[in-house]
């Protein structure tokens, strides 16, 4: 199929590349319009939650009562008690435009001592902007930021609060990518010249990096007109896409260069064997990719349901490239490809180190003895003598790496995602460090069903009396419905804050009453609870089809277990190296944040979803190698041993360029967004150093022939619907066991 494909597409060639050109003039033109199209919140919040409830019932009763903006007032060393202070601040306040906000509080109109800092040389107010939804909110706040830090009389003013971090984080996201772009461009064209050893051959791969680019925005444009889609997509499948069409370039570029060589310029039959072998193991990769990130679509929260959106889209916008318009491209240029050398090429030179051989030549060779001499093919032949050894070795190294996950401490996305000096940041630690703890971020008990002041108030001493809560105010009545604003002596990201938000619930209501408990810190409960209630159907539904996935590419039931169980050793050693970075702050200052304590739930949820299938593309990769010299041989040792000597290089050079695009997206501003760089760059490198060259080997060495077992009946279902590569008939094994 994937043969008759490649031909396919040499002879559309000049058709698909000018219906290619249309399409990349459409996404220039209106898919780069994505960036407006996109909602500016988070989309952390779980639908449906306590949290959630609570929050839309007190915003239909009693009107919204959050802290939109939150300006920070000093006035040169004054006191609040100067007169001139306080006229200072309520003249700036009422200075901005009255059809822009619904309310304005301040020391002197709240008379709470909560808005004085502990010094008393500070003071802000609170803006509660105009606005039906989220977009007309970020009008209003759009239209006032500038004027208010306009102030006089000596008053100084910085605007923070929930709008103002948003704002801040949504900016620095859009600037991040064309800047982690302009990082990252140039260096991937450098190590693609010195790979290919040509500058013809080395712009392909970016070529179709281009093309995801923009593909990724068109396809996320279009997805905005179906559902909300969170802005920080925009930066997750840009790296995505860009780092997987380069991959999948690189993979394609390389065995045509390959083939076109073995075929004495037949660019046709070099396409077909190329889509045989590079594309097939596209395509399964692609798939898979697709598949983990198809896991997304489980969850509640808008932040992982975009990016599964825009992940799968931008994965199948990799694979349309890698399968259509490379080939097409390749089948233009035919020996041209390796015009503009920057190394003399010998005539029948033979084939790179790193370069898959088709099923034809290794047929001829089936030992591949020069292949299994290199570098790569020592380094295996040494960890296969010693496979016990480098598996407990290597897999107790990894265990080590991830134990810090066991003490990971959960918390939202807060202003502590900027860097220190932005102005929502500074305003958000002042708050903390300055002013009575929680002022603006309460525990909040919205009780409906009563009115009944005297059972409220006794509701609310019960309250008082739960252990960490300081205070309990009412901040809203209407009719039968009240909220309770709890203050509490804990970060509102710790553990003891989630308890408090647990033991608050435990409290009975008002009789005939119902309570709702919501906040910041009850958020967070509630996505915990939502996050890890999905998560076994995640790893149900992407485990079973990657599973199914690589049983019909290998056809054992080994293997395909193997790498599930490697993957995992490989995410847990990469989630313990991210609580140590970004919760406990080792290397923070070199990477250049400020360590939170605490991680937002969904952000190793994406990591996994990501990398679980990154890691298989590597280990299809390697399997398809492994696996075709086998059926060829019978000897699992000199299968591995070849596999991984003819790829070796090329995954590491696939490798280094993914961690090029990671690692420039990983010097974003933001917090979360550098984290899952970060976190990416370390298990893409665990991935291609220590699984695929220690723990790989040793194991299927130690399982030997078992490696390619399955039942007979599922054999004879590979032999029907499997995804063969190969010309070489499989090998039949008996069952083990």
């Amino acid at each position: 199929m994937f043969d008759r494909w490649g031909r396919w597409t040499y002879r559309r060639r000049r058709p698909l590349l000018v219906a290619s050109l249309a399409f990349l003039v459409v996404a220039a033109v209106w898919g780069t319009g994505v960036f407006g199209a996109l909602t500016s919140s988070g989309g952390f919040d779980t639908p449906g939650s306590e949290s959630g409830r609570a929050a839309a019932t007190a915003d239909r009763d009693l009107g919204r009562d959050e802290a939109d903006v939150v300006v920070l007032y000093e006035a040169g060393g004054r006191t609040v008690d100067d007169p001139a202070f306080r006229t200072a601040v309520e003249r700036a306040v009422a200075a901005v435009p009255k059809e822009r906000i619904d309310a304005a509080l301040t020391y002197w109109t709240a008379k709470a001592p909560q808005f004085v800092s502990q010094d008393r040389k500070a003071t802000y107010a609170v803006l509660r902007l105009k606005g039906a939804d989220e977009a007309a909110r970020q009008d209003s706040f759009d239209a006032i930021k500038d004027g208010l830090t306009r102030t006089g009389g000596g008053l100084t003013a910085k605007v923070g609060g929930a709008m103002g971090t948003q704002t801040a984080i949504n900016e620095r996201v859009s600037s991040d990518i064309g800047r982690a772009e302009a990082m990252a461009l140039p260096v991937l064209l450098v190590l693609l010249v010195l790979i290919f050893g040509g500058l013809v051959a080395a712009s392909l791969p970016l070529l179709v990096g281009g093309l995801a680019i923009l593909g990724s925005f068109t396809a996320l444009h279009l997805l905005t007109y179906a559902t909300d889609v969170s802005i920080f997509a925009v930066n997750i499948t840009t790296f995505l896409g860009l780092g997987l069409a380069i991959d999948y370039g690189l993979f394609v570029v390389s065995r045509f260069r390959e083939e076109l060589a073995r075929r004495d310029g037949d660019v046709e039959g070099a396409l077909g064997a190329t889509m045989a072998t590079a594309g097939r193991t596209v395509a399964v990769s692609g798939v898979t990719v697709a598949v983990s990130l198809a896991g997304l679509l489980l969850f509640d929260q808008n932040f992982l349901r975009s990016m599964g959106y825009g992940g799968i889209a931008t994965v199948f916008v990799c694979m349309a490239g890698a399968l259509t318009v490379l080939p097409a491209l390749l089948g233009v240029l035919g020996a041209r490809v390796n015009a503009l050398s920057l190394r003399r090429r010998r005539k029948n030179a033979p084939a790179p180190a790193h370069s898959k051989p088709s099923a034809q030549s290794t047929q001829s060779t089936p030992s591949a003895p020069s292949a299994e001499s290199g570098w790569w093919g020592r380094v295996a032949r040494s960890v296969m003598r010693r496979p016990v050894l480098y598996v407990v070795a290597t897999v107790a190294l990894l265990l080590v790496l991830g134990s810090p996950f066991l003490r990971i401490n959960w918390g939202g996305v807060d202003a502590k995602a900027l860097p220190a000096s932005a102005e929502a940041r500074v305003v958000a630690d002042t708050l903390e460090t300055r002013f009575p703890r929680n002022a603006t971020s309460p525990i909040e008990a919205v009780v409906t069903g009563t009115g009944d002041r005297a059972a409220l108030q006794a509701y609310a001493d019960r309250l008082t009396a739960v252990p960490g809560v300081t205070d309990a105010a009412v901040t809203g009545a209407k009719g039968a419905t009240t909220r309770i604003a709890l203050r509490y002596d804990a970060d509102p990201n710790s553990g003891a804050a989630r308890t408090i938000v647990e033991r608050v619930r435990d409290v009975p209501p008002p009789p005939g009453a119902v309570s709702q408990i919501g906040g910041e810190t009850a958020t967070v409960v509630d996505q915990l609870a939502s996050v890890g209630a999905t998560l076994p159907w995640l790893a149900l539904t992407v485990g079973g089809a990657t599973f199914a996935l690589l049983f019909l590419a290998f056809g054992s039931l080994v293997l395909p277990l193997k790498a599930i169980v490697m993957n995992l050793l490989s995410l847990s050693a990469t989630f313990g190296a991210v609580v140590l970075i970004f919760q406990d702050g080792h290397l923070s200052d070199l990477l250049g944040f400020t360590a939170t304590g605490s991680i937002s739930p969904q952000m190793p949820i994406l990591m996994l979803a990501m990398l679980f299938g990154i890691s298989m593309d590597y280990e299809v990769f390697l399997l398809s190698r492994v696996r075709e010299q086998y059926d060829l041989t019978g000897d699992t040792t000199a299968a591995v041993t070849a596999g991984v000597q003819r790829t070796g290089a090329i995954i590491t050079s696939a490798a280094l360029l993914f961690i090029v695009v990671i690692g420039a997206f990983a010097t974003s501003g933001v917090a979360f967004i550098k984290m899952t760089g970060v976190g990416m760059v370390i298990a893409i490198a665990l991935d291609a150093t220590v699984v695929r060259a220690l723990l790989v080997p040793a194991a299927m060495r130690l399982l030997g022939r078992a490696n390619w077992w399955a039942p007979g009946p599922l054999a004879r279902v590979h032999r029907r619907y499997g995804i063969g590569e190969s010309d070489a008939p499989a090998r039949e094994l008996e069952p083990v066991g």
